[in-house]
């Protein structure tokens, strides 16, 4: 989709604004450092639950939830119960293409 050129760059752009505005919460849902090293360490290691990541990160069970909380509310993450505990995984193609992009960044320095 043209932004800057052609006859029907506004349209365009109007016409997806809701595309974009999604593509946005997805990026800040993944701007936090916290959030940033759930998405990566579930990614490297899938089905982790709350007491695993809460031993790796450090942070209260509280804090963590939160960040959880709102990787579920964009799509990124979803939860399976297993027994007690739930086990969690990221669902998002978007944000696993981003992750990996990172990664790559990191990998050539």
């Amino acid at each position: 989709m043209p932004f800057f050129t052609g006859d029907n760059s506004k349209k365009n752009l109007n016409e997806n604004f809701s595309v974009l505005e999604t593509e946005a919460e997805l990026l800040k849902a993944v701007a936090h450092p916290i959030r940033l090293c759930i998405v990566k360490g579930l990614l490297a290691e899938e089905g982790c639950n709350v007491t695993e990541m809460q031993n790796c990160l450090n942070i209260p069970q509280s804090t963590l939830s939160q960040h959880l909380a709102k990787l579920r509310e964009t799509g990124i993450l979803k939860s399976e119960r297993n027994g007690l505990e739930r086990n969690y995984y990221v669902i998002n193609d978007q944000i696993i293409k981003i992750v990996e992009a990172l990664n790559e960044t990191e990998a050539d320095k």
